[in-house]
């Protein structure tokens, strides 16, 4: 395919640090990886609760293959639907107080056929200009006017909302913003959609098993229900520590989901396994609180010396820590002289982040240890020089 330009493309991707590659895992997720044979500090998973490969979970999911099967056979309103999803929907449902849960294939899925199958080109939605990638695709998909206000801005918002004249109107907004780390003003943002009649939606990925007592995210902790954001996306495959998604909210919302969301209707249903070791997951998460106040001693203790060494952090208080560089080159140069050491961070760059925010994108799970992170600050002592 060289006449459509793509190895001329390839290369000018190489040229400005903006080429990707994949590491080939040999091992479980965990706080350590192997790659290559050598084996790696993970500090770049969101494995954030270590449940990924805990010993229970991975029981269930074999117990339910052998009953099961693999594969689902077919799409949830065909034959695909089994009693195993089933009983996560409504495990998930209780865990977040809600009336129902529809499990989705992946979080992108989740948000593009929840988005789509709400809104059309009468209507408006409004979105946090540092959202997920699925959020924004979601509107775009829609056919909705699309309008984004700059991150966290709620006058900027409330001026986006008097002068919409759309039929519906939705706020969109990620809760754990997953390059920064920091939170969705979600108080402000319940407010703001009840004075305007909007309907508000969070996507909870990066908070469900972290934040809340029970882990229930960020919505538990801040003490909101179901009248106050409509529409929850919550992710599996992250602190829960196995694949999928779902989207949890009324009985009608769920019942609308089933009938129009086409990333829900056309497409083959999870393997019953993985939502049987999901359960197991789920219950752990909220049993175990030692998970969570481990995750934030160790991102206390990563930030305090973070800060001793001069690196610059950004506010966020999340298993996610960002330590700016300011270029691709430079982020693309300390994520290498870290892997040397032994050490896997993410290496995030423009255009995924503003210009000059490059940053590595450094994250914690509950399988780390105090000894890691020490060691981590040392290898990084080198950056700050």
């Amino acid at each position: 395919m060289d006449n459509w330009g793509l190895t001329g493309d390839l290369n000018t991707l190489k040229q400005q640090q903006l080429y990707r590659s994949r590491d080939v895992v040999e091992s479980a997720q965990g706080a350590t990886l192997r790659i290559g044979g050598k084996v790696f500090n993970n500090f770049s998973s969101n494995d954030y609760l270590g449940l990924a490969n805990h010993p229970d979970v991975i029981a269930a999911f074999q117990a339910s293959a052998n009953e099961y099967g693999v594969g689902s056979g077919s799409a949830h309103l065909i034959c695909g639907h089994s009693s195993e999803h089933n009983a996560l929907e409504e495990a998930l449902a209780e865990f977040t107080g809600r009336e129902r849960a529809l499990v989705f294939s992946t979080g992108y899925m989740a948000n593009l056929g929840v988005i789509s199958a709400l809104l059309g080109k009468d209507d408006d939605i409004l979105q946090d200009k540092l959202n997920h990638a699925s959020l924004i695709d979601g509107g775009k998909i829609s056919g909705a006017r699309l309008r984004r206000y700059s991150h966290g801005d709620m006058e900027r918002l409330q001026q986006l909302l008097e002068n919409t004249k759309g039929a519906r109107k939705m706020i969109a907004t990620d809760g754990v913003f997953s390059m920064d780390g920091d939170v969705a003003p979600l108080t402000e943002l319940v407010s703001c959609a009840k004075a305007s009649e909007a309907i508000l939606m969070v996507d909870d990925a990066h908070g469900i098993g972290v934040l809340g007592k029970t882990g229930a995210g960020l919505l538990e902790q801040e003490a909101l229900n179901q009248n106050d954001v409509p529409i929850l996306m919550g992710t599996l495959g992250k602190a829960l520590g196995t694949a999928g998604a779902f989207i949890a909210g009324s009985e009608e919302l769920i019942e609308t989901l089933i009938q129009r969301a086409r990333t829900y209707i056309y497409t083959t249903a999870m393997p019953p396994a993985v939502m049987a070791a999901t359960r197991v997951s789920l219950k752990i998460c909220q049993q175990e609180n030692w998970r969570r106040e481990k995750l934030q001693s160790l991102v206390s203790q990563f930030r305090q010396g973070a800060e001793q060494l001069g690196l610059q952090l950004m506010p966020s208080n999340t298993p996610i820590q960002p330590v700016v560089l300011g270029s691709n080159e430079r982020v693309m140069q300390v994520a290498a002289s870290l892997k040397e050491k032994g050490f896997l961070v993410g290496a995030i760059r423009h255009p995924t982040v503003a210009k000059g925010s490059e940053r590595l994108r450094i994250t914690f799970s509950a399988s780390h240890t105090a000894q890691q992170v020490d060691e981590l600050l040392l290898a990084l002592e080198g950056v700050a020089r």
